[in-house]
C-alpha cells in the first residue's frame, strides 16, 4: 500500500456521502506497498480501508478484482470485502481516480518468517485456489512470460546503474525462460502477489489475504513459485529448505499437484524471481517524485533468481 494522491477532508465528505458508514474519527495515508493509495478511515460503526487505483491498474479490470474478493468472501476465503454505497455500487470515484471502500481485516503481517506461517499460507492458498474454480470472470495475467519483455526493453538501457551487465544477464535468462515456459500445467484463480505484507496473523492463525490487485488466471504452481521467493529466503539470501516444505506439503494436504507441477516447480520459481527483479528495477528507475514508499531492491531478486538457475528437481524445495 502507498500515497500517491493525496485526499482532502472536504473531498473525502462528499465521497462519503454516498455511504451509511457514520461519523468520520480519523484518516490516514498508509505508506506501504507500491500499486495503489489507500487510506486508514475510521469512523463510528468501524474501521475501513478506502483504496485509489493508480495508473498501474487497469480500470477496466476492477471489476474482476472487486467481484473475485465478494466471491472469495462467500466462499469462506479470509479476506477484505468491497462495500457497496446506497446505490449498491462499489466502484465510485474520488480525486479523479477510481476508488472503493473496503472491509478492514484485523492481523499483522510477519516480519519475522517462520516455518508455521509457511504453513498456514500453503494451507490458506489452497484453499483459494479451490475456491476460484466457481468464480465465472477472466482475466489473463499481464504480468506472465508474455509481459516481460517489454519490461527489459524499458529497463535495459539504465540497468547498468543499477549493477554491470545485468541488462545482459536478463536478456539471457529471459530467452531460455521464453523457449520453455510450460503451457499446460493445471490453472485457475491465482493471487500472483502473496508477500508477506499480505498475509496477516492473529496468535497462531492465518486471519486473511489482500491485496488482490494481480489476481489473474494462470497455473497454480507459478502461485507456489511466487512464494517460494517470497517466503523462504532469509535476510543473507540463504534459502530455508524448512520453509519451503512446510508451504509446500501443507499445499497438497489441501489441494494435490501433478507430477507436472512438481517438475515444473524449479522453472516457475525462476520466472517468478525475474518478474519481480524486472518490476521492481522498473519502479527504482522510475521512481515517482513525492510518493512515500520507498522502491524495493531488485537485486534481491536477481541473488534469488541465481540460486533457482542451480536447481536441477524439487528435491531443493524439500520434496520428493
Amino acid at each position: 500500500m502507498a500515497v500517491y494522491t493525496e485526499v482532502a477532508y472536504e473531498d473525502l465528505e462528499l465521497f462519503l456521502e454516498e455511504y451509511d458508514l457514520g461519523q468520520v474519527r480519523s484518516f490516514k495515508g498508509i505508506a506501504e506497498g507500491v500499486e495503489n493509495s489507500n487510506y486508514l478511515l475510521s469512523t463510528d460503526q468501524g474501521t475501513f480501508i478506502l483504496t485509489l487505483y493508480e495508473k498501474r491498474v487497469a480500470p477496466e479490470d476492477l471489476p474482476f478484482f472487486l467481484g473475485l474478493m465478494e466471491h472469495l468472501a462467500r466462499e469462506g476465503i479470509d479476506c477484505p470485502t468491497p462495500l457497496p454505497g446506497r446505490d449498491g455500487r462499489s466502484l465510485r470515484e474520488i480525486c479523479g481516480r477510481p476508488a472503493a471502500i473496503i472491509s478492514f481485516l484485523e492481523g499483522v503481517w510477519p516480519r519475522r518468517i517462520l516455518p508455521q506461517h509457511c504453513r498456514l499460507l500453503g494451507e490458506a492458498m489452497a484453499r483459494l485456489h479451490l475456491a476460484g474454480a466457481s468464480f465465472n470472470m477472466h482475466r489473463d495475467n499481464a504480468l506472465s512470460v508474455g509481459g516481460w519483455r517489454p519490461l527489459l526493453e524499458a529497463t535495459a538501457p539504465r540497468a547498468h546503474e543499477v549493477q554491470e551487465g545485468l541488462a545482459e544477464a536478463l536478456e539471457s535468462e529471459l530467452a531460455y525462460l521464453e523457449a520453455n515456459w510450460p503451457s499446460s500445467l493445471p490453472e485457475g484463480i491465482i493471487h500472483a502477489d502473496l508477500f508477506p505484507d499480505n498475509v496477516f496473523f492473529l496468535g497462531d492463525r492465518l486471519s486473511g489475504m489482500i491485496d488482490f490487485y494481480f489476481a489473474c488466471n494462470d497455473c497454480f504452481a507459478y502461485d507456489l513459485a511466487i512464494c517460494l521467493n517470497a517466503w523462504c529466503f532469509e535476510r543473507d539470501n540463504a534459502f530455508n529448505i524448512t520453509k519451503a516444505r512446510c508451504l509446500l506439503q501443507a499445499y497438497r494436504q489441501v489441494r494435490p499437484f501433478t507430477s507436472e507441477e512438481l517438475e515444473a516447480l524449479p522453472l516457475l520459481a525462476r520466472g517468478s524471481a525475474l518478474r519481480f527483479l524486472l518490476t521492481r528495477l522498473y519502479d527504482l528507475l522510475n521512481h515517482p517524485p513525492g510518493a512515500f514508499v520507498k522502491p524495493k531492491d531488485p537485486l534481491e531478486y536477481w541473488n534469488k533468481l541465481r540460486f533457482h538457475q542451480e536447481v536441477r528437481g524439487p528435491g531443493a524445495y524439500g520434496l520428493d
